[in-house]
Formats: structure tokens, C-alpha cells, sequence
């Protein structure tokens, strides 16, 4: 749902599948950031991204000390610093266990093709940025991002990764990939599941070094979002609005069906007050 401590979700996935992250305050100064990279062993390119946030809200990829700056100077709540995690998969894995049964099954895979242009040896960058839809779209953000590239001229099949934050808002084009559905994956991500203490219901945003190490669950998690996300497939280009609706009634119908059986196990609904309230906090944050 709306206002989750991203956070808090990160620190109940086992060890081993996790990007190493830590939170900090609003109020953290560059030297407070440093002293942090120092404590993980991390060093530049990293990912700041706030607490509370969806859509690629306020998510930069952090490059310098002057970049730590930058974001300090206007971010206004907690948020996370995360390893930049340089696999070159990333994916959208939905999870989904009842909660009476003894195993869970994967119900989506959207594989994230990154915005990308690709150098024909005359073009200038500009010119491949407006050349390319999506790219076009980001214009106002890539014009300043690569202000100092906008007049050169990329060799032929030369390749620049405009946007490394796999975000369909940011320009990643999502595609099906739920033939990569296999009983090897499904055992792979319900034995990660099953160690995080009562979960039924999410999608894992991560990344992977290549399909067999996905489908082993050798994987690196950026994030666990819950029922406040989709199955990303959906928003593959060639899917229809039909298949869209039908993937959306079942993501429902499941969901619906964990409600009620947790319910049965004494777990209490989340009352209307406090939806307000955290849906209230979340409007907050990201109009800050």
C-alpha cells in the first residue's frame, strides 16, 4: 500500500538476495552520507531513492559527491542508499502464496529493457533521443543529463544507456516474460519467500546476471513491493487491453482471497481511518 517503509521490507529479505542499502534521514549532510559508504564498502555510482515513493519518484543514480549534494538539497524525507547493482537483466518477478497452502507459485515475469539509443555514425545525440519515442518523452530530463553530449556524433552500433533506473515512468519498455515461468523458478522464489516472515503477496524488482540464475534465484532484490503493485507484464506494448483486464482480475481475485483467509487467521483489515492516514502521509511526501 501507499506510505510502506521500503526500508523495513528490504531488512526482512534474506542476506544473501539483498542489495546492500541503508536508510538515511532527511537531514543526513555529506559527510553523514560518506561516513555510511565507508560502513558498507560501497563507492560511487550508487542509488538514492526516498523511503516512501513509487513511480521512480525522486530514485537517482548518485555519482559523485556533487551528485550527493544536488539530491540533499531538495529531498525531504528519508530515504535510501543502495547499491548500484550493475547486472544486466533486470525484472519484475509477482509472488503469490495462500496462505493454507504450503507452497506459493510465480504468477508474472516483466523483463525491463532499459531506454537505450544506438549510434548510426552521422546522427548526433540529440538527434537519436528525439529519433526514439520513448526517449522523446524524457527530453526534459535528458537534455540537461546530457547537455555535454547533445552535439556528438555516436559510432555505428555504438550504444548509451540513457536511463539505468528500470521505471516505466523513467522510458523502460516492459515486456512479457511469463515464458520464463518454469517449476525451477517458482521453487527458486517461493524458498526466498518463505523466509520472509508472513508473506504472500508482492513483486520482487530485481536484477540478474543471466536467465539461469534467475530462474536458480541468484538474483540481487532492489525492491519487495506489495499488493499496492501490479503484474508489469501488462504494459508490454503487444498486450491487449482485454489480456490486461483478465491478468488484473485474477492479480485481484488473489489478493482478495489472501485478505480473507489472513482475516480468518486473526489477522484485522486495515480500517478506512487508517488508510486515510497513510495514504494522507504518502500524498505528503512526495508533494514535499
Amino acid at each position: 500500500m501507499f506510505g510502506e517503509s521500503k526500508f523495513e521490507i528490504l531488512q526482512s529479505i534474506p542476506s544473501g538476495v539483498i542489495a546492500k542499502s541503508a536508510l538515511m534521514p532527511a537531514t543526513a549532510t555529506r559527510e553523514d552520507v560518506l561516513a555510511r559508504m565507508r560502513d558498507l564498502q560501497l563507492a560511487f555510482p550508487v542509488i538514492f531513492k526516498p523511503d516512501i515513493g513509487e513511480r521512480g519518484w525522486m530514485v537517482k543514480r548518485i555519482n559523485s559527491e556533487k551528485d550527493v549534494d544536488n539530491y540533499l538539497s531538495v529531498i525531504r524525507t528519508n530515504f535510501i542508499m543502495q547499491e548500484l547493482i550493475d547486472l544486466p537483466l533486470e525484472f519484475g518477478v509477482f509472488y503469490r502464496r495462500y496462505p493454507n497452502e504450503p507452497s506459493g507459485t510465480v504468477t508474472s515475469i516483466v523483463m525491463k529493457e532499459m531506454l537505450t539509443i544506438i549510434g548510426d555514425g552521422y546522427s548526433t545525440f540529440e538527434e537519436l533521443i528525439m529519433a526514439n519515442e520513448r526517449a522523446r518523452l524524457q527530453w526534459h530530463v535528458l537534455k540537461e543529463k546530457y547537455r555535454d553530449r547533445l552535439n556528438t556524433v555516436l559510432r555505428e552500433g555504438e550504444r548509451v544507456e540513457l536511463v539505468s533506473i528500470g521505471n516505466h515512468c523513467l522510458g523502460t519498455k516492459f515486456l512479457d516474460g511469463n515464458h520464463l515461468i518454469t517449476d525451477e523458478l517458482c521453487a527458486s522464489f517461493d524458498r526466498i519467500s518463505r523466509q520472509i516472515p508472513d508473506f504472500h503477496f508482492g513483486r520482487y524488482d530485481l536484477r540478474a546476471a543471466s536467465l539461469r540464475d534467475l530462474a536458480r534465484g541468484r538474483v540481487k532484490i532492489l525492491e519487495l513491493n506489495g499488493c499496492g503493485a501490479e503484474p508489469a507484464h501488462i504494459y508490454d506494448p503487444a498486450n491487449t487491453l482485454a489480456g490486461a483486464m483478465m491478468a488484473m482480475y485474477r492479480h485481484w481475485r488473489d489478493l482478495y482471497r489472501i485478505s480473507i483467509e489472513n482475516h480468518r487467521r486473526g489477522v484485522p483489515f486495515m480500517s478506512f481511518k487508517e488508510g486515510l492516514r497513510m495514504y494522507r502521509k504518502f500524498r505528503a511526501t512526495v508533494a514535499a
